[in-house]
């Protein structure tokens, strides 16, 4: 085989692979387990049984999953934006920061009663299975999609607790033990990091906006493109500042996320495919990185399952719960966001972590960590779409919309607005008139109900569900966001 068929081999079955990645989406839909343990655990069975397939250096996952990581948690910020998370901002940071160093606490003094590890192993495999992942839950639920303020807790949690386990991670390994010296090191680089990477957030989401808006480019091809670009340079600069990269990227995401951009809709399209892209590629190498041997071995797998179900049934629902008491969460939307806390990549990387320092005993702790997001993912996971049933939530099914009019515009428009009517505001059953009568100087433009066009009349009544544009006064922008708001 020459050197061009063999390479187009290694294309052929890459491509293979990343289409039964994006296929099992479908298939998660009937048997509910989560997309990624389809591609983790194919992964892990692939490098096993394949002679010629080896398990990539620890460096490069590292790389290839930070670089996954980025375009996931920038296209998350963008996706919550700033109105849905300061709606959440207390919960969210009380959960995916306090939250995060106490169920690290909690884990390590389990470890260590339990299994009778140090208490800096223990701290370290704590540390790693603390973030949560999103995109686990909402692979499960497929096209449904949970009302009220629990979607939006988790996924500004994951987001936050993310860099907040990374960062936490990467003082303790800096550190190098457990000492009062240490601990105050620890501190010390973690403050850090989380001051400097959201500071870098901050200006740099801003600027970004500025010159996005400001700078045109020849072709719309290029919008998209320039974006993510900019978030690599939001990593690049929190990180060499000392700061936590990721922290910035998720930061800038939520301040671009509902501000108005040129080609705002391709550069969100682009994000998102780049995102689900990055999500494959990190739960590939990650899944590569798992042998499955270890695994077995009482050490770890005991330690592993113990921990996650204690994760899972203790450990979460008490200190997370405790974390969002202030935030007065109906119960079931508190139950739901207290069992949903999954498992995903971001664990694994910071396993992956601790094999590259060398740690003693690296490779038990690195199965311990895998151990608690396969039984995560695995058993959690499945469980979701029952949980949301037995807690009776507001669940809504959200169909496919291949199918998309509007037009272009040169400039900006001015007074655009576009609203959902929520179930039980003051515009649920308003006919259009008398909305126009009530607020003045409005014209309601457009009216989507269950994905398909209304014609719009002066007695056309809007209802619970519909997707309105309205042209108004940009003063009218808070007036009108409460009238369609549930009050």
């Amino acid at each position: 085989m020459s050197e061009t068929e063999h390479y187009a081999l290694v294309v052929l079955l890459a491509a293979l692979a990343g289409l039964a990645a994006v296929l099992s989406n479908r298939l998660t839909e009937r048997l509910r387990v989560p997309a990624p343990l389809l591609v983790l655990a194919s992964a892990a069975v692939a490098v096993a049984v394949v002679p010629d397939l080896h398990a990539p250096s620890g460096l490069t996952v590292e790389h290839v999953v930070t670089l996954a990581l980025v375009v996931v948690l920038f296209d998350g910020g963008m996706h919550i934006g700033w109105d849905r998370f300061r709606a959440a901002a207390a919960p969210i940071v009380a959960v995916g920061v306090a939250g995060t160093f106490l169920t690290a606490a909690a884990g390590g003094l389990l470890l260590h009663v339990a299994f009778g590890l140090d208490w800096y192993p223990a701290l370290l495999v704590a540390t790693a299975v603390a973030p949560t992942d999103p995109a686990v839950v909402f692979s499960v639920l497929g096209r449904r999609q949970i009302a009220g303020r629990s979607s939006t807790v988790l996924e500004g949690e994951s987001g936050a607790n993310d860099p907040v386990g990374i960062a936490l991670l990467a003082s303790l390994l800096s550190a190098g033990g457990v000492s009062a010296g240490a601990f105050g090191h620890v501190a010390w680089e973690f403050c850090l990091q989380m001051g400097v990477g959201a500071v870098v957030g901050v200006v740099g989401g801003r600027l970004l906006l500025v010159f996005v808006r400001r700078v045109p480019l020849p072709s719309e091809a290029l919008y998209p493109l320039r974006t993510t670009a900019c978030a690599f340079v939001l990593y690049g600069v929190g990180t060499l500042a000392h700061g936590s990269g990721f922290l910035a990227v998720f930061v800038a995401g939520i301040l671009v996320g509902d501000a108005g951009a040129p080609y705002k809709r391709e550069v969100e399209r682009f994000s998102s495919a780049l995102g689900s892209l990055g999500e494959i590629v990190a739960f590939v190498l990650l899944g590569l990185t798992i042998d499955l041997d270890t695994l077995r071995d009482p050490d770890v797998l005991w330690p592993g399952l113990v921990l996650a179900v204690v994760l899972a049934l203790v450990i979460r629902p008490v200190l997370a719960g405790l974390c969002l008491l202030p935030a007065r969460l109906r119960p079931p939307e508190l139950a739901f966001v207290l069992f949903s806390g999954l498992k995903g990549a971001v664990p694994i990387l910071l396993g992956v972590l601790v094999l590259e320092a060398h740690v003693p005993q690296a490779e038990r702790l690195f199965g311990i960590v895998v151990v608690v997001v396969v039984f995560s993912v695995l058993v959690q996971g499945s469980l979701v779409p029952v949980v949301a049933e037995l807690l009776r939530l507001p669940v809504r099914t959200v169909e496919p919309e291949p199918w998309s009019i509007g037009v272009r515009l040169r400039d900006e428009p001015d007074g655009v607005h576009r609203l959902h009517v929520e179930p039980g505001s003051r515009a649920d059953g308003v006919s259009v008139e008398r909305l126009q009568d009530q607020l003045g100087g409005l014209w309601v433009s457009i009216v989507v109900r269950e994905s398909q066009l209304v014609a719009v009349r002066a007695g056309t009544r809007l209802q619970a569900g519909d997707d309105v544009v309205v042209l108004a006064d940009p003063e009218l922008h808070d007036r009108l966001a409460a009238e369609f708001a549930v009050p």
